[in-house]
């Protein structure tokens, strides 16, 4: 038996290795990938873009936030992997109360390595997800910013409005070792505030991170906030490297390296 408490306190228990996998959650399908597993994974979302011979193949059980409860249901799963966050609550017990469901909810690099060593667990491969973490932390003290201040930053998420996020965020604690301090305070009550233009220009930041998911920014909305912020330095930036907690981290500290080294 394989017993363990997920990260928003639900037991969580297997007879054995999960074998029938469902995951609702981009960043962790690209985990269970890496980890080694193919033919246990049945499911995926139309947002599981990586691996991309699983987006190919794997069959899609709807969007992160609306699900195909009922073609989830025909799989028949003896695990699904979840998030807090990028899952509905509604739907997240929805299948809580039919399968064994684990949900992550993760802020910061330390509660990532803690769903990537459960995960490893309920899936017989906790070797391979301790080499994963080793390989992360390799490049983590390959490309350590060294505590230097790069500036602070607002990261944005979305346009229509703008959308940015607060410091008690995965991207923000990835922000933060990259080495820009958010440059947003924390009378929002949202994790995910919306600013107006002149909100940006009030809190005066050095840098604005444009990110390319979930809202695919690119180069002509830079010029479009460039004129209200003449001083401050506008880039479109990889979302993957900030917001993908599971492996894909092997990535990020290299490019945050190289986006220092760029940003001047």
């Amino acid at each position: 038996m394989l017993e363990l408490r997920d990260q928003i306190g639900k037991d969580v228990r297997l007879s054995g290795p999960a074998q029938r996998i469902v995951s609702i959650v981009p960043s962790q399908t690209e985990l269970l990938f890496d980890m080694g597993l193919n033919e246990e994974v049945v499911g995926i979302t139309k947002f599981c873009i990586h691996p991309k011979i699983w987006f190919e193949t794997k069959t899609r059980v709807g969007g992160t936030k609306k699900l195909n409860l009922e073609l989830i249901e025909s799989l028949n799963p003896d695990l699904i992997i979840a998030n807090k966050e990028e899952n509905s609550k509604e739907e997240i017990e929805w299948l809580q109360a039919r399968f064994v469901v684990y949900t992550s909810d993760i802020l910061d690099l330390k509660q990532a390595y803690r769903m990537m060593r459960d995960i490893g667990y309920l899936t017989g491969r906790d070797l391979e997800v301790s080499k994963i973490i080793d390989n992360i932390e390799n490049e983590r003290l390959i490309y350590s910013s060294s505590g230097e201040s790069q500036g602070n930053a607002l990261y944005f998420i979305w346009k229509n409005p703008y959308m940015t996020v607060r410091e008690d965020t995965f991207i923000s604690s990835m922000m933060s070792m990259a080495g820009w301090e958010n440059a947003l305070d924390d009378e929002f009550e949202s994790r995910y505030p919306v600013l107006e233009v002149a909100d940006m220009i009030a809190f005066n930041p050095q840098y604005i991170f444009l990110s390319t998911e979930p809202y695919p920014f690119q180069e002509k909305d830079i010029h479009e906030l460039q004129v209200s912020l003449p001083n401050a330095k506008i880039l479109v930036v990889d979302g993957e490297m900030f917001s993908w907690y599971g492996s894909r981290l092997k990535k990020s500290f290299e490019y945050f390296a190289n986006l220092r080294n760029t940003s001047y």
